[in-house]
């Protein structure tokens, strides 16, 4: 699924410093007691979390991840980066600046949000996704599924780490909708399996980035897989512009629409002021081969989603990994993988 998806799929930040031992390995007393005291961390906030009114847990943690925002310089360093990008302004900028600190405050309601959700009703998603307008809500995405159901052909949702992603796939999913996630299960396995506790709870299976089996046969059901495609800059990804700028995000959804025939579909939940959320989804984008023509068309439409995603509500996009290349020289380099492509046949 690394070729697939070219992507990590992970909810957690994991960069530690490997203890080796003698043989060359990784000590796995060490990586087990660093994984239960992240589990054991997550339960204990959690639950600390779901006794202490909104009013009191969400300025707290904006507080503190604003705090956090100040005292990680090589984070804060990403955050600007993508926040100048989205703006068109240099990263020194005051606007840039603010929305970077808007993004942290923002994200630290979504986490509060999220880690209540276990002690509220299992039915919370579905009634936080608030009616959308009919050309483009989410009762017009689930005519839009039934459609493609009918035809045999699965729907690959793919989205960014903008407002919920994790609420609007609960909501459908309580709706009865055949509904997965792709996810890295590889860091932290065992908080991995504690977060995906409450997709389930919904009706949400999600499927480990190595069970291409699985993806392949949920697809075929057919069924709705949802993927996050904003994990970061890598160079052997699709390329595309973004916000006037190359990039490349991944392979992985036009190479398993081409496949499976299934259609990929751009959705979006963003939070309103109300605390309530609102499902949009664009046009379905449809992949006849896996041409690398086929390939570069279809991964740029989804760009272009993402792009019109972010734009309307930047400060509550919230990736913390670098979305451009650094260099001149990498923007060059796909900007000529584009023109290679394209005349392949």
């Amino acid at each position: 699924m690394r070729r697939l998806s070219q992507s990590n799929h992970s909810g957690v930040e994991y960069a530690p410093h490997r203890r080796i031992d003698s043989g060359g390995r990784v000590s796995t007393a060490v990586r087990r007691a660093r994984e239960r005291s992240a589990v054991h961390g997550y339960r204990a906030a959690a639950a600390a979390i779901s006794r202490v009114p909104t009013r009191i847990s969400l300025p707290l943690g904006r507080a503190a991840f604003v705090g956090s925002y100040y005292a990680w310089p090589a984070k804060r360093r990403i955050i600007l980066s993508n926040a100048s990008h989205v703006l068109g302004l240099a990263p020194s900028d005051k606007r840039v600046r603010h929305l970077a600190r808007r993004i942290y405050a923002t994200y630290a309601q979504n986490v509060i949000e999220l880690m209540r959700l276990p002690s509220l009703p299992a039915g919370e998603p579905a009634r936080l996704l608030t009616p959308g307008d009919h050309e483009q809500g989410d009762e017009s995405f689930v005519a839009l599924f039934e459609q493609l159901r009918s035809e045999k052909r699965g729907l690959i949702a793919v989205s960014a780490h903008i407002g919920s992603i994790d609420l609007l796939a609960g909501a459908f999913a309580l709706r009865g909708l055949p509904t997965y996630g792709l996810a890295d299960d590889t860091a932290y396995p065992e908080l991995f399996e504690e977060m995906n506790a409450q997709r389930r709870r919904w009706g949400i299976e999600v499927i480990p980035w190595r069970n291409l089996r699985r993806v392949f046969s949920a697809l075929r059901e057919p069924a709705i897989l949802g993927l996050v495609v904003d994990w970061g800059y890598r160079p052997d990804g699709v390329p595309v512009r973004l916000f006037g700028e190359w990039t490349a995000l991944p392979a992985g959804p036009a190479m398993l629409a081409a496949k499976t025939r299934a259609a990929i579909v751009p959705v979006v939940c963003r939070r309103r002021p109300d605390g309530t959320y609102d499902a949009r989804h664009y046009r379905p984008i449809e992949v006849a081969d896996t041409s690398q023509r086929e390939l570069l068309r279809a991964t740029q439409a989804i760009a272009d989603a993402l792009e019109d995603m972010i734009s309307t509500a930047p400060e509550q996009w919230y990736t913390f990994k670098p979305i451009w290349p650094e260099t001149a020289a990498e923007k060059q380099e796909l900007a000529s993988r584009v023109t290679a492509m394209q005349a392949a046949a």
